[in-house]
């Protein structure tokens, strides 16, 4: 089977199983089977609903390792997808499925590269390794992380890690992510005393008192970024206060609020910033942090330079480097990592109806992958 009908095959096969997260159904046992067949020792790591594995061929290093997740968010509404979300149908130059793009296909496309890189070396240098859970879409609190303690705790690291989150912008290859920043929720609750509208001097209204610090905390300048984040942002994404009626004068507001936030600041910086504007402006206050992940970085090296020139050689591209978007998994990775990237298709439609890749990007990102593989694991003078 030539690398345009597998990679797209296992694709399709992997699209049929509808894996809610954390329910993985039969994915990671069709990808073991596969791994299996080639060499890989394929090490189950359950927890809780949480279905997880590290495959590994090789005992040298370095070690390049993929990192991804089966999980996909629910289908939404299935009346408005064209064709049903787990039955992947081709249709105008794409492939239509829940997880199409996010990110199944990535999964298939390394496991195909692999397969193509042990064929025609067998004997390569290093280790080929793969850490898959069920738990990214989810709350990831029995995914990912706790594979890394497992393999922290037994003093095993990775040199080289591929994340195959889609990346891309506009077309395959023209965007790896180095890193990603970090996030940091606050849920604050100022008290006040409620009261009779008309009698405000019997009452304490606590979004007038909130107000004047919430402008600040909106305007503070929290860092300036570098040359790989942007500076880190400060947003309200709720608020709430009143019993409904227009008569009253509320008791409390409540106030949820997140940082996305670089290198340049920790998350301990940035709550003792937030306490500071707070207790200067007097309030009578309860806050709530939770973090959800540190910003990780992998500055221009080895991998980025590697991924750069197989996406050169096999889309025609310069790739750009970018720590835009959202959390991933390789913020828990990062712990045991040395390098580590972001790579895989066109994220534009990721957790929409009719989520979808390009037919043709299918094959083209398991060459990409298997180039990485190739020139990261054979020596030059035997390529």
């Amino acid at each position: 089977m030539n690398r345009d009908t597998a990679s797209l095959a296992l694709s399709k096969q992997l699209l049929a199983e509808p894996s809610v997260t954390p329910d993985d159904a039969r994915c990671q046992a069709i990808l073991a089977e596969r791994l299996r067949a080639i060499g890989f020792s394929v090490e189950p790591l359950p927890f809780g609903h949480t279905q997880n594995f590290w495959a590994r061929r090789g005992n040298s290093g370095p070690l390049l390792c993929f990192a991804g997740h089966t999980d996909v968010v629910p289908p939404g509404p299935l009346e408005k997808w064209i064709s049903p979300p787990f039955i992947p149908t081709e249709r105008d130059g794409r492939l239509y499925a829940r997880g199409a793009a996010d990110m199944k296909t990535s999964i298939a496309c390394f496991v195909t590269a692999c397969e193509r890189f042990v064929a025609a070396h067998p004997h390569h240098d290093g280790s080929l390794a793969l850490l898959i859970t069920s738990d990214e879409e989810g709350d990831a609190h029995d995914g990912t992380t706790r594979v890394v303690d497992v393999l922290q705790a037994r003093g095993e690291h990775i040199d080289y890690c591929i994340v195959g989150e889609p990346t891309a912008v506009n077309t395959l290859g023209d965007t790896i992510k180095n890193g990603r920043r970090g996030s940091l929720s606050g849920k604050l609750t100022v008290k006040g005393k409620q009261g009779h509208i008309a009698y405000p001097h019997l009452a304490v209204n606590p979004i007038h008192l909130a107000a004047p610090a919430l402008a600040e905390l909106a305007a503070t300048e929290w860092d300036r970024g570098n040359a790989y984040f942007p500076p880190t942002g400060f947003q309200i994404s709720n608020i709430h206060a009143g019993t409904g009626a227009t008569n009253v004068i509320p008791g409390v507001l409540e106030v949820t609020f997140n940082f996305r936030f670089s290198t340049e600041s920790t998350d301990t910086s940035l709550k003792q910033r937030v306490h500071h504007i707070l207790d200067k402006h007097g309030l009578v206050y309860e806050l709530d942090w939770s973090l959800s992940g540190q910003p990780f970085l992998t500055e221009a090296g080895r991998l980025t330079e590697v991924a750069q020139a197989a996406i050169g050689e096999e889309c025609g591209l310069q790739a750009e480097l970018s720590t835009s978007g959202g959390t991933s998994d390789g913020r828990f990775i990062k712990a045991i990592a040395r390098e580590l990237i972001e790579l895989g298709p066109v994220n534009a439609s990721i957790h929409q109806i009719d989520e979808h890749i390009e037919l043709a990007a299918v094959p083209q990102l398991s060459a990409v992958y298997e180039n990485i593989i190739r020139r990261l694991l054979v020596p030059a003078a035997a390529c």
